[in-house]
């Protein structure tokens, strides 16, 4: 059934009414649309608290909500004088939640309480609900007045939402009211366009959960969300608008920034637990693209560097000197080299070399014991990244992105062998990976990064299997069990002599 709501009249009665011995008791709550639903009573609670707890669900322009205060039962009611009361219900339990935006500059934090409660049963001399119908009503009340309210949120003195459900008969229906400032905001297109998004994101997320979804994306597994959102809006204020104005590619300079603000955030907060107050092993950035998440790590004070088997134009901008391992030399922090693994056969380099490519421009893919590796959608290069980390002893990230097997050629990833088990291409590929860096003794872990791509899966190996850690893998036995190298040696030597692009990373 898809969502066509009932438009309540403007002056249609009341579906929830305000009342008590309260500052503003007996305010006009006007409701606006009404929907049947087929979810019962804890499936809305449910979705309700989630929403609560997750208001990006409902916008785009914030990030999150932090919970200030969550109380039930006696908790919650001591601090329930300060609320308005609804005729019938009884407050069960009171959140007071800060709104956090994307964007600080443009739109401040704001407080605002949610409110649940249940409806008081009335009960017949027989026993039972005098109709038949129970009531669930969660109110949010923003703590500012109209004129400092938010961009991102309605500009309503409270918003309210009713479920009205029918046990006997397994139907109900949900409805949303608001209480405006002035009568006349009844007809602002835009309240009550909102109102439409934000009942129909209710109905969607029941009658979906009551059709057994699960979600199957979890954010958060290995950072707290406010730790990395917090570090992703101080580096954005610092950097984007420069960035922005300086681009030097073709692509498109939001993405690309945004992308690699986001990723910078997590891996500093992804050190700062690996790291804390210990001197930081360095990073390389295998695969680096146009080496603005190196330039951006450096900039924060974490020294690295990266390269590619070809340059960009943005590394003019980007490419920085700084002291090399033996500090006895400095370096480019962006290298044109192409990497040759150790279990690559390199029999045949000195045929296959040109004036376009030397031995100088080989990396062997050996690091020093303890540099980070990033691996951010590097092609050719993602399903080395276990590989590498094994041989050097290094911790690694690896953000898959476009397929490739360890002979650097186009592949597509198997897919499960249980036929009843389906995954995208994309999901095969990151399993693929997975396994390999499992087989090569890492106790793998997986984040969804919030970052404005579909190819958002990293990929950590910080810790060794504990069964792996005494006794080396067989590298080349791996390498053989996935695919072997035959053809790599030929196929980066022909990315080292294209042309460069402009329309990549």
């Amino acid at each position: 059934m898809g969502f066509e709501p009932a438009e309540l009249a403007s002056d249609a009665a009341p579906i929830v009414t305000q009342g008590g011995d309260v500052a503003g008791g007996g305010a006009l709550w006007r409701p606006l649309f009404r929907h049947d639903c087929s979810f019962p009573p804890d499936i809305y609670m449910a979705i309700m608290i989630n929403m609560i707890k997750n208001p990006n669900i409902n916008s785009s322009w914030l990030f999150r909500a932090d919970i200030l205060f969550d109380g039930e039962g006696n908790e919650g009611l001591e601090h329930a004088a300060s609320f308005p009361c609804f005729n019938g219900f009884e407050l069960r339990r009171c959140m007071v939640r800060r709104l956090i935006p994307r964007n600080t500059m443009r739109d401040q934090p704001m407080e605002q309480s949610c409110l649940l409660f249940e409806q008081i049963q009335a009960i017949c001399e027989d026993g039972h609900n005098d109709d038949g119908i129970e009531r669930t009503l969660v109110v949010y009340l923003p703590h500012v007045p109209e004129a400092e309210m938010p961009f991102y949120h309605p500009k309503v003195q409270g918003i309210a939402f009713l479920h009205e459900w029918a046990a006997a008969e397994c139907r109900g229906s949900i409805s949303i009211s608001y209480l405006f400032y002035n009568k006349s905001d009844r007809f602002v297109e835009k309240l009550t366009r909102t109102a439409f998004q934000l009942l129909k994101v209710i109905y969607k997320h029941g009658e979906g959960r009551l059709a057994g979804y699960q979600k199957r994306v979890h954010h958060d597994v290995l950072i707290p969300q406010a730790r990395v959102q917090n570090t992703y809006a101080a580096l954005k204020q610092k950097y984007a608008r420069s960035l922005i104005e300086g681009w030097a590619e073709v692509t498109d300079p939001e993405k690309h920034i945004f992308e690699d603000l986001s990723i910078a955030a997590f891996l500093i907060e992804l050190w700062a637990d690996m790291y804390g107050k210990a001197p930081f092993p360095g990073f390389v950035d295998i695969g680096c693209g146009n080496g603005l998440l190196v330039w951006i790590l450096n900039q924060e004070g974490y020294r690295g560097w990266g390269f590619d088997a070809r340059e960009r134009k943005s590394w003019s901008n980007y490419n920085t000197i700084q002291p090399s391992a033996d500090s006895s030399a400095t370096s480019d922090t962006l290298q044109q080299l192409v990497l040759l693994p150790p279990p690559v056969n390199t029999a045949r380099l000195a045929e296959l070399a040109s004036d376009d490519f030397s031995a100088a421009s080989i990396h062997d893919g050996r690091f020093p014991e303890g540099t980070f590796i990033i691996s951010n959608h590097a092609d050719e290069l993602t399903p080395w990244t276990p590989i590498l980390a094994t041989i050097s002893d290094c911790p690694f990230i690896a953000i898959p992105c476009c397929s490739h097997n360890l002979t650097g050629g186009k592949f597509r990833a198997p897919a499960p062998k249980d036929k009843a088990k389906t995954e995208s291409s994309y999901a095969s590929l990151v399993r693929w990976v997975a396994q390999i860096a499992t087989d090569c003794g890492w106790e793998v872990e997986q984040e969804m990064l919030r970052i404005p791509s579909t190819r958002n899966t990293a990929l950590v190996g910080r810790k060794k299997l504990p069964k792996r850690a005494s006794s080396p893998p067989d590298i080349e036995g791996i390498v053989q069990r996935y695919g072997g190298t035959s053809g790599y040696l030929e196929n980066v030597i022909k990315l080292a002599k294209k042309p460069r692009s402009q329309g990549v990373k």
